[in-house]
């Protein structure tokens, strides 16, 4: 894929179409985020042990397993929320290491977290108002990529409702409306289909489908295993600390050891229902 800074299909000053999202160009380059011998030591126990992990933009990737497995531990250390005891992180041939979160965000590395990351009690257009003016636009320039947002992630309706009153998918929406303000290259996603319902599990799912299209690299943790596997390219499972085994969902589905160590019997026979075996 072809992208470096996201551009609006439409230009400044240019009024969406009525009814439909606004699209934005995807970044034009085609760089890789990677984690390379990530190993993470608590109190003497390696909870994330020698863990290679990497996504390219464009890609879906998920980062899957069981409670305590360390995949959140690992999502902490690509995106600097907390410092690898051993291993490197880069961005291309940049290491990453040492630099700070928000350094590693001006560089195109998102995080969302699954915990809820919006002001409460300013409205969804406010939100998103907050996070530009981080940035140095011009007010105008301001106002013209909040109604690029909106457009784009489809909540423009919703630009006056305060935060507090969205239902579970609204706010996840608006949640990640606000990490694509930097135009990211990466984004790494904590739980994202946790707290909504069913029928906005859906919506998220054609979201971050349509991330992968924009040419932004993804990296999904979540529990709800089938939603997630529907939705990624390939996928790590992680198993006491480690990278047990990664591959396409094919291939983990008809994984006996991805059977035994995570999917278990019943799930591992409705998968391999919908996925049909890897070719030889």
């Amino acid at each position: 894929m072809t992208g470096g800074t996201a551009e609006a299909t439409l230009e400044a000053g240019e009024a969406a179409p009525e009814g439909g999202p606004v699209h934005l160009r995807a970044p034009d380059t085609d760089s890789t985020l990677r984690g390379v011998g990530l190993t993470k030591i608590y109190r003497k126990r390696r909870v994330v042990a020698d863990a290679d992990i990497e996504v390219r933009q464009g890609e879906i990737v998920g980062l899957l397993g069981p409670n305590g497995a360390g995949k959140t531990t690992t999502f902490y250390m690509l995106v600097g929320l907390i410092a690898a005891d051993q291993g490197k992180v880069y961005l291309d041939d940049a290491e990453l290491t040492g630099v700070p979160m928000y350094r590693r965000a001006r560089m195109g590395v998102g995080y969302l977290a699954q915990e809820p990351s919006v002001f409460r009690r300013l409205t969804v257009a406010q939100n998103v108002m907050a996070i530009l003016e981080t940035l140095d636009l011009t007010r105008r320039e301001r106002q013209e990529r909040l109604e690029e947002l909106l457009g784009e992630l489809s909540i423009g309706h919703l630009r006056d409702n305060k935060a507090f009153s969205l239902s579970g998918g609204e706010r996840r929406r608006l949640e990640i409306t606000r990490a694509l303000v930097q135009r990211p290259k990466f984004m790494l996603l904590d739980e994202p289909f946790a707290g909504i319902d069913p029928i906005a599990v859906q919506d998220i799912q054609e979201i971050v489908s349509q991330l992968g299209t924009r040419n932004i690299g993804v990296i999904i943790s979540d529990h709800n295993v089938e939603q997630t596997l529907e939705i990624v390219d390939r996928a790590c499972i992680m198993h006491d600390g480690r990278i047990r085994v990664s591959g396409t969902v094919s291939e983990l589905v008809w994984n006996d050891e991805v059977a035994h160590l995570y999917l278990g019997r019943t799930l591992t026979a409705r998968m391999r229902t919908r996925f049909p075996p890897p070719e030889e």
